[in-house]
């Protein structure tokens, strides 16, 4: 054999020993990066699974809030129905009386001393009317009826101009049932006078706020009545700060989220 046949002989055989070596090397190493790769895929499966998790608890407490939630608010829809029943019961027996006071002036007309006891049995039970339910101006409203009162009493007026006095303060309530806005009122909070501003819905919402940037709301009472408390809540504060706002804004028709003074 020449020399240049053991040399291509020689490198012959080197290269199957490389050839043979890179294939034991890819033997040895493969299953340790295929078990590597599993070892990744499994903390993957363990990481999403406990995000799934996560997310299941997070969307079963929110599930559970959500129905408190309506719960909830089926309950104060449930009181302003009522209150809405009892506002129009309130304001048909108004109409009732304008009514009546129609009929009687009518018929009383030659006659202005009949006419004084149906009068004075008409303001007594507006004054009354008045004095037990919705807290706005109450002192204004109730002044304005002692007033003719006296006038009636003392001769002051008479008895028919009396009657269309009287025909005109009662309208003057129904219309307060169905205006919205913004007033001053002294109220009685924490035992003291206070001057506030006043936002009104109809008669069913009286919210206020102070000169020193408290706001509050006048609750109906269990036991009945009315009664002027401070929001402690953030929440509660900003909702009625914008419905101040909007109010000043002349904006009177929306969406607006609001404590409920109803509930007991």
């Amino acid at each position: 054999m020449s020399i240049v046949d053991e040399e291509f002989m020689h490198i012959h055989f080197s290269k199957k020993i490389a050839s043979i070596s890179s294939l034991l090397i890819l033997l040895l190493t493969t299953p340790v990066a295929m078990g590597s790769s599993l070892e990744n895929l499994a903390k993957s499966l363990a990481k999403i699974r406990g995000e799934v998790e996560t997310l299941q608890t997070q969307l079963d407490l929110d599930k559970e809030r959500h129905g408190s939630r309506m719960t909830a608010l089926n309950s104060q829809l449930a009181d302003l129905s009522v209150e809405e029943r009892r506002q129009k019961l309130s304001i048909e027996k108004l109409q009732h009386s304008i009514e009546k006071l129609g009929v009687v002036a009518k018929q009383a007309e030659q006659s202005g001393e009949s006419l004084k006891p149906v009068l004075l049995t008409a303001l007594g039970d507006y004054r009354l009317h008045i004095q037990t339910g919705f807290p706005f101006k109450v002192d204004d409203r109730v002044k304005a009826i002692s007033d003719l009162e006296n006038n009636l009493i003392n001769q002051q007026i008479d008895p028919n101009k009396a009657v269309n006095q009287t025909w005109s303060l009662i309208e003057d309530e129904i219309r307060l049932s169905k205006e919205n806005g913004i007033y001053q009122q002294t109220i009685m909070l924490n035992g003291e006078k206070v001057l506030v501003d006043i936002a009104k819905l109809g008669t069913v919402f009286l919210f206020f706020q102070t000169k020193d940037n408290q706001s509050g709301m006048a609750k109906k009472l269990a036991q009945g009545g009315w009664q002027f408390e401070i929001m402690d809540n953030a929440s509660d504060r900003e909702r009625i700060r914008n419905l101040f706002d909007s109010l000043k804004k002349q904006i009177r028709q929306g969406y607006f989220e609001l404590p409920n003074p109803l509930k007991k």
